[in-house]
């Protein structure tokens, strides 16, 4: 299955795509929603999924990978946390990527005023 074969594949070297490819899944970002009140256990974390323990734990270890929460580990208790700097080396990313695009947009804009400018003139002139 091609699934399997993509997963099997030696992980990308940019960080960034470690941190694109788990916020690509709904229900880890839903796990950095509920991170940004706080620290949070594990079982804490796994109750609103209708998931297993195991597959919370995996989710985890995938934002972990990516830079994106830390876990610690206080007796019985295991931690998780939100880490932002993952989180602003993506928005960083796409920031650039936004002013790329609001500058084409400003452009096509001035474009389209000057056509429709013209085609004003064109009327008059007629």
């Amino acid at each position: 299955m091609l699934i399997n074969e993509i997963v099997k594949q030696e992980p990308p070297s940019d960080h960034l795509d470690f941190v694109f490819g788990a916020l690509a899944d709904p229900t880890r970002r839903a796990i950095l929603a509920h991170l940004t009140s706080g620290e949070v256990s594990v079982k804490e974390l796994a109750e609103p999924f209708e998931i297993s323990l195991p597959a919370v734990s995996w989710h985890l270890k995938v934002l972990e990978r990516a830079g994106l929460i830390a876990r610690g580990r206080e007796a019985q208790w295991r931690p998780c946390r939100l880490q932002a700097g993952a989180l602003k080396e993506a928005g960083d990313w796409i920031e650039h990527y936004r002013r790329f695009w609001e500058e084409r947009f400003d452009s096509l804009d001035d474009y389209l005023s000057k056509l429709q400018h013209k085609e004003g003139d064109d009327e008059r002139k007629s």
